[in-house]
């Protein structure tokens, strides 16, 4: 069984940064691709961003440009790497990892979750 654990979340004031990081564990599958996803309160679960294991990316329009995706391979361990925080990032993030090579962009294509981890931006 798949574990994926999210770290780096926190507070954070508007234009800042921060990285989160995911760590997998239990993996026995080879391709995989691993991403990121947020839910606000009230609102549904949204893509951000995704990586696939030879590093192609793709990312949704809302955060192009301000957040980066990266993993490292030798660690199993995805980043997001999220610039020019605004307080609509306000979310809790949630790192997401499948097999194969197609980059989803829908929640429901994911089979593995962690257990997210909460970033607040203060305006």
């Amino acid at each position: 069984q798949v574990q994926l654990v999210e770290s780096g979340g926190g507070l954070v004031q508007a234009g800042g940064s921060l990285r989160l990081s995911c760590a997998a564990s239990g993996r026995t599958f080879r391709p995989y691709n691993m991403g990121w996803f947020r839910q606000a309160p009230g609102k549904e679960r949204e893509f951000l961003a995704t990586i696939t294991s030879i590093g192609t990316v793709l990312y949704a329009d809302s955060v192009k440009g301000r957040f980066t995706i990266s993993r490292d391979n030798a660690k199993d361990t995805v980043y997001l790497q999220m610039n020019s925080l605004k307080p609509e990032d306000t979310a809790v993030y949630y790192c997401v990892s499948t097999p194969g090579v197609v980059r989803y962009t829908a929640a429901n294509a994911y089979s593995y979750w962690g257990q997210g981890t909460q970033v607040t931006v203060s305006s």
